[in-house]
Parts: C-alpha cells; structure tokens; sequence
C-alpha cells in the first residue's frame, strides 16, 4: 500500500475484530484498543454495535444494548451497503468508511476506513472485521482524499489506479510467503472488487501484523544514549515537544511490531517443531522438515545428508572435508513445477569445493548468511554444476545456509533462498535459522539413529535365521517370519532344520519369550545348541532335556518354548517332543482333515527339573505338518483357542504349493489387529520315500568287501536308470567303505543308497570316532580318500548314532564332473 506520512510503505497497523453469530464481539486485538479504546476484557462480551463505527449495521442480539460510553466517542456511519450486505442477508465482504469523534473533542476527529468478512465454516464467529486509521496513511483522508482511495479503492471503482504495479511489488513484502505473480493477481481482484482480498492456507500462517523487517530495539536504544548524553551535557535537545510525542509514539509502535516480530517467529519454531517430529521415518522426516519452511520462511529448501547417514551407515569422527559426498535428498520451492528437477534433481551426490559457503558452513557448524548472491559469487557456486547452469536459479538472490547437526555431530544442512521481491535475509533470520536447524537436526539424528539400529536389529535377526533348503529327503519346506509390531519388532522367534542320518530331518520351531535384542541373542544360542544335539542325532525327548540343562548354565533368566521333531520319510513316522509350545497341526492328505495334535506338553525351556516326553505318529504321503510360533494365533483381548481353530481351518485349504499354503495362512491370521508379536512359521508336506528308491546291505570286515561294495552301487544305479552317475558313486563309496573296514574293528559295517531327489549314500560303522580331512604329502600312502569325496560330492558330513558313526555324501543325478 503506496503512503507518504510517517507509517513505512506497507505497514499499517490494523484493528482486528471477530463477531460470532449472536452480534457479539469475541475477538478484540490491540490494534483494535488502540483505535477504537476499550480494553480487550471491556469488549469481548459486548454487541458489535455498541463498539464499532456502523451503529446499527452489525447483526444484533435481541434488545439493542446500552449505549457507548463517552469516552469512547461517537460515531458518524458513512456506508450503508454494511447494513444491507451484512444484515444475514448476503455472503459477500463489503468496505466502508466511519469518522469517529474521541473524546478529544469534533476536532480531533478519526477516519475509520473499515472491512468486513462474512466467515462460512464451523465455530460460532461469523464476521471479520479489519479497521485502519486513515490518518497513518498520510495525505487527505477525508472524502475527496487520495489515501482513501489508495487503500480502499472500491470507493472510486470507476478511478484509474497508476499505482497498481507498485503495489504488487509491494505485496510481498508484507506477505513474505507470496510470489510477484501472486500479489499482481490479488491486486488486480482488489482494485476489480473494491475490497481486500485475504487468503488462507490449511498449511501456510499469514501474519496479519507487518513484516519482521520492523526498527531495532539497539537502533532505539542508541538513539536515547545520544539523548541522555546530550542532556548530561547541558546540550537541549532541538526537537519540538511534538516531534518527542510522536517519537514516543512510534517507538512504542517500533516496540509493539517488535514484539509481534519475535512472537511470530517463536510460534513458527513451535509450529515447525510440531510438525517435523511426527515419524522417525528418515525421509519423511526430511520432507516434513523441508515443507515447513517453504513458503513460511523461505521460498527455495535444498536439503542434502553425509551419504553415511542416508544409507544408514557410521562415518568418521571430526569435520567434514572437501572429498565429503553430500547426498540431495530434497527440494521444496514456490517456483514453477519442474523448474528445479532438471538442474539440481533429488537423489544426485557431489562434494562441495572449500571455497563455497556451503563448505564453510558444513566445517564450522555455524549458519553462513549471503545477503545478496552477486553474480561473481554464483559464477563460482555454479563451477561444480558442470553441463548444468544454475546461475539463473540463484543469482540476485538472498541465501542463508544452516546447519543440520546434533550432538556435536554435522549430519548435513540445508540451502535456503529467499526471490529478489523478499526481504533479505538478516541477522534475526539467520538466528531463526539456525534455531529451527538444531531443533530439525535432533529430529533428523534421531530418525537416523532409530534407522541405524533397526537395520542392525534386522540384520541380526536375519543372520539368525537359517535359510532353509525347500526340498529335504521325502519332504518339502516352506518358512516365513513376520517381524512384530514397533512395540516389538525383534524377538526370539525361530525355525530350523537339520539333516539327520537314514535320509531324516529335524524340524524345530521355537519361541523366546520378551523381545529385544537380548531375546534375539538368546535365540541365537539355543538354534546353535539344537543343531549341534541334532547333529549328534538325539532323540527329542533327550534333546529337550539337553537343552533345558544348557539353558540353565547360561543363566539368562529367560525362557523359551520349543517344538522339536524327527521325520523318517522311510519308516513313515515323526517323533515329537514338546516344550510348552503350541501344538502341531497335522493336516491328513487322505480325507484333508485337519487337527491339533496331542502332545504331552511339558515345561519352557529354562524352568529345570521338568521330564520331557516323545510321542511317535505314523503318517502317510502328502500329509503337511504345520508348526508355528504363538504370535501367529494369539491376539490381545482374544482367547487363544479361536486363534488355534482359525490355524487348523486355514491348513486345510487345498494349495498348490508350498509357498502358497504359507500365505493362505498368513493371510487368515497375520491380518488381525491387536497382533504384536513375531510370527515363525514352518509347513512341511511329507512326500516319503518309496521302498522301491532304499537299498541296503550288510557288509563284513574284509578288504575284499571294498570291490563288492562298488558292484552292489554299479548295479543299483543300472537298476534306477542312473548309470550316468555310476562311476563317481563307485569311487566315493570304495573310500568309505575302506575306511570303515579298516577301523571299524569287529563291528558291522551298513551301506545304503536313497533315491530322493538326489542320491544319498551312507555308510555306517561301530566306531565313534569321527574322521576328518586331513593334509597329506607326496609319500603319503593315507588320508586322501575324504579329498576325493568332498571333491566330487554335492554334500558330505559325518554324525555319531548310537553304536557308532555314518557318513554319508550326496550326489546329484545328473553326471557330475570329474
């Protein structure tokens, strides 16, 4: 708003006020005491009437109220389109004029240049109503004045406006969070409607008050030293009595937008805090801290991150330097859509030369102001861009660059650009700045750190679980696990399985009670235990045993359930053991019937001095096991039983896979609310293995049985239609069985081969020592047999039985190479 007196261009103090639906006053700001009189607790409360300047034209409660006190003047209503447009029966903003007569006497009369705004919405306030004193304006006031026509041009609406361009330029000076194309639309619809136009955004806060850009308590402050010291000296001041009044009066004015200046910007930090601490997500975090300072504070925000701390990683101690990589990981502006994505995209990394601020700032960890970017300046910030010119994206403009640290610790910072028509940014701007980047580190370091660990919990987590092969000898395996909620996202859930002699597999699935990463480590050690004791081919009530007692000694105070069972596919058989776990599903492949199996179901892991029990049971190809943890079927406030009835129901559905008949399962259980814990899951489908694919035979002690036994697999494999593996399978067996006459002593010796996929061979004797790979040299006559076989076999191992040890080798069935 063009003015010539003494009120700078732009800033105009306004009264605000706010009538709700009954007539009554429920807002009262002090620009509107400081005009109009009464205080703000003599106001609120009151009818409309009675305090502004249109007697008459506000809606009114009921019976007209008192009359206004003296002392707070009459008024003479100049404007009855209020009355009409304002009277319930119109919707749209109306503009006026008043002249109020203080109590000073008529010649110290007031021109009250006022608007009004109908409110739609919720809430009982109904009308807005802004009031000026057209005498800050300067020049005439009165009815064939200028500056009523300059600030209210719907008084002369048929009157050209030269000053039209000037006040757009003007516009976003008051309004910081505007742009030029902005302020020359709304312009134009005030001086096309005669009104002015407000604008509200749900996320941009426009001040009402002026801009920050107001006098300086230290400028004040100066000028009264000079005074005091010249009245020390018995120097008078030159200065009319009315010149000191109305110094007094716009230094109280000065002190009063200072206020307001340091109070908006206190509550936008509070606004910004509020909204950038919502999520400890990383790149929400770093949208939200971008969007709330764009347009509020600044129109550009780059934000850019240590590569580090975007991929979750540690960097090193001390400052950054120039071979620093800093990562763009946003760009938040109010220019045209795209102008930025082609020169400076979200994602790129790049260092940042010594002689830029933005080095400056990342090395110091203080705020690097640049007034102005003169074109020298953005000639060397533009050198690093290489095919790429930003200077038009930056030149003539203001900068301020902020650091994003916490803890001492610089994690990156932002760029912040204010266009040519803003103020530039100052002292108190960079102080806002830096504020607002401390408050926007923490959060960033915090999310970063709940990042770092999450990852490290993860990974932990997945080192722990074993990767499961999906087809064992005369079975298939499907496994999944589902982290549990941010209540407890790491647990002690866990699945396993382990290749046991006679073509068997152990299937285990187990549940540490708590969370954390403590549970997490406890259930390392108990799967590493379970393997090791099923490696020693134990049987599963003994094993539980074992592992009870080991639990013990660790004296971790915690407690686990477990579910431990053996499948022979030959014999058709599972031997199960149970820890207080949940019971087993099995789902019968001849009628697809489904039922919780019936297991003795002893004590947690970790309690001592409890017996654990084994139950055998016979089962037939195609029939599935299901075994799961608790956290599958138990949900908060539910009894668990409708979790088991759900599981069992859902385990019967036909599948055609594996994989699929997890996800049915997941699906029916995983998806209710209230789940919180983590969820093992392993279903196996026991395909068996025919007596047709078992060899066996028995041999002796002598060396002549070695040949033999190579015969017997020549002729098997011939049999099976797999002489195309016959001779690698001769050679490996020829060495075991060697070694096994040779110090087996007087004890049996057993060969067996099984068809299951793949071809297993074991040999089997009574002597419990282990044999192991051993170095040999050229004059070696021994130890070159178990080369051979872990060179040519696909796997191979060694386990203890009960009566002495086997080993065994696998082979594909497809010729190997030799």
């Amino acid at each position: 708003m063009p003015g010539t007196g003494r009120t700078p261009q732009g800033r105009v103090p306004l009264a605000v006020v706010v009538v709700d639906q009954a007539g009554r006053v429920s807002h009262w700001s002090s620009g509107a005491r400081r005009l109009f009189g009464p205080e703000r607790q003599d106001a609120v409360g009151r009818p409309a009437g009675d305090l502004l300047p249109v007697s008459g034209a506000l809606p009114q409660s009921g019976e007209p109220g008192p009359a206004a006190p003296a002392a707070y003047g009459t008024y003479d209503a100049i404007g009855s389109d209020l009355e009409e447009s304002l009277g319930g029966r119109s919707s749209y903003p109306a503009a006026g004029r008043a002249r109020l007569d203080t109590s000073a006497g008529p010649c110290d009369r007031i021109d009250v240049l006022w608007w009004a705004y109908p409110l739609v919405g919720p809430g009982p306030e109904r009308l807005l109503v802004l009031a000026v004193d057209a005498r800050r304006l300067g020049g005439d006031a009165g009815p064939e004045g200028v500056a009523g026509e300059r600030i209210a041009p719907g008084f002369a609406l048929h009157t050209d406006f030269p000053a039209a361009d000037e006040l757009a330029r003007g516009l976003p000076e008051i309004l910081p969070s505007m742009s030029v194309r902005e302020s020359a639309r709304i312009v134009a619809q005030v001086l096309e409607l005669g009104y002015p136009v407000l604008e509200f955004s749900r996320h941009d806060r426009v001040p009402v008050t002026a801009d920050w850009g107001v006098a300086r308590r230290t400028e004040r402050k100066a000028r009264r030293a000079e005074a005091a010291r010249a009245a020390a000296d018995g120097v008078p001041s030159p200065r009319a009595p009315l010149d000191d009044a109305k110094d007094a009066e716009d230094a109280d004015d000065a002190e009063d937008l200072e206020y307001v200046a340091v109070r908006e910007r206190l509550e936008f930090l509070n606004e910004v805090s509020g909204r950038i601490g919502s999520s400890l997500d990383l790149s929400r975090t770093i949208i939200e801290v971008s969007r709330a300072v764009v347009p509020r504070f600044t129109d550009v925000a780059g934000t850019y991150l240590r590569e580090q701390v975007v991929a979750g990683e540690g960097f090193p101690e001390g400052p950054p330097d120039a071979t620093t990589m800093w990562h763009r990981v946003a760009v938040e502006h109010t220019d045209e859509p795209g102008r930025w994505d082609d020169v400076v995209p979200v994602g790129e990394s790049m260092p940042f030369p010594v002689h830029t601020p933005f080095f400056q700032c990342m090395t110091t960890g203080d705020p690097v102001l640049v007034p102005y970017i003169s074109e020298e300046m953005g000639n060397g910030i533009a050198a690093q861009f290489e095919k790429r010119d930003i200077r038009p994206l930056i030149n003539h403009r203001s900068m301020l660059v902020v650091p994003l640290k916490a803890r001492n610790v610089v994690l990156g910072f932002m760029i912040l650009l204010r266009h040519q028509e803003r103020p530039l940014f100052n002292d108190m701007d960079r102080v806002t700045g830096a504020e607002l980047a401390a408050r926007a580190g923490l959060v960033l370091d915090n999310a970063r750190m709940y990042t770092y660990q999450e990852s490290v919990a993860e990974t932990l987590q997945d080192s722990m679980l074993p990767h499961i092969e999906p087809h064992m000898p005369g079975c298939d395996i499907a496994t999944r696990y589902l982290p549990g909620t941010l209540l407890g996202r790491i647990g002690g859930d866990w699945f396993d399985s382990v290749k046991l002699p006679g073509a068997r597999t152990a299937l285990v699935v187990g549940d540490v009670m708590g969370h954390g990463l403590n549970s997490a480590a406890m259930m390392g050690q108990l799967r590493t235990a379970v393997q090791t004791m099923a490696a020693l081919d134990l049987p599963p009530a003994q094993l539980l045993r074992n592992l009870d007692d080991l639990a013990q000694r660790l004296g971790e105070h915690y407690l686990a359930t477990c579910l431990y069972a053996v499948y022979d596919p030959i014999a058709g058989e599972l031997h199960l053991a149970n820890a207080g776990h949940i019971p087993p599903v099995i789902v019968r492949a001849a009628d697809g019937r489904s039922e919780l199996l019936d297991l003795p179901t002893g004590a947690p892991i970790g309690v001592g001095g409890v017996p654990f029990e084994s139950v055998r049971l016979p089962v037939s190809p195609g029939d599935r096991l299901v075994m799961c943890t608790d956290g599958l079927v138990e949900v908060r406030g539910e009894d668990i039983g409708v979790g088991l009835a759900t599981l069992c129901e859902s385990a019967a559905h036909p599948a055609a896979s594996m994989d699929d008949a997890c996800d049915t399962i997941i699906r029916s259980l995983a998806g209710r609310g209230g789940r919180k814990d983590d969820v093992a899951l392993l279903v196996v489908r026991m395909s068996g293995i025919e007596s047709g694919d078992v060899a066996q035979w028995d041999l002796g002690q002598e060396p002549s049985e070695v040949p033999r036994a190579r015969g017997l697999v020549r002729g098997q494999l011939a049999q099976w239609g797999l002489p195309g593996i016959a001779y690698a399978a001769e050679l490996m067996v020829g060495e075991l069985v060697s070694n096994a006459v040779r110090h087996a002593g007087s004890g049996r010796v057993q060969l067996r081969l099984v068809r299951s996929g793949t071809l297993l061979c074991e040999v089997e004797d009574a002597d419990h020592t282990l044999p192991t790979l051993r170095s040999t040299g050229p004059d070696d006559e021994f130890g070159r047999g178990l080369r051979v076989v872990a060179h040519l076999a696909r796997e191979w191992g060694t386990s203890r039985t009960a009566t002495g040890k086997t080993v065994w080798f696998e082979l594909s069935l497809r010729r190997p190479r030799i």
